[in-house]
């Protein structure tokens, strides 16, 4: 066994045993969890930049 099973984590850091945990817990939310991966954050970035936009320019009227 190498060091990384030993200690329950991958080769990159990642603790295994903790993301299991938060799997498990998060499993509870999926009405949230199901829109958040359904969100396109680009559009929504292009939308709030056009929103901010618009108030600015109405602001210096």
């Amino acid at each position: 066994m190498n060091n990384n099973q030993q200690t329950n984590k991958t080769s990159a850091g990642t603790n295994a045993a903790k993301v299991k945990q938060q799997n498990a817990a998060s499993a509870s939310n999926k009405f949230g969890t199901e829109f958040a991966s359904e969100t396109d954050i680009q559009a929504v970035k292009q939308q709030n930049a056009q929103a901010e936009a618009k108030k600015n320019q109405n602001a210096g009227q």
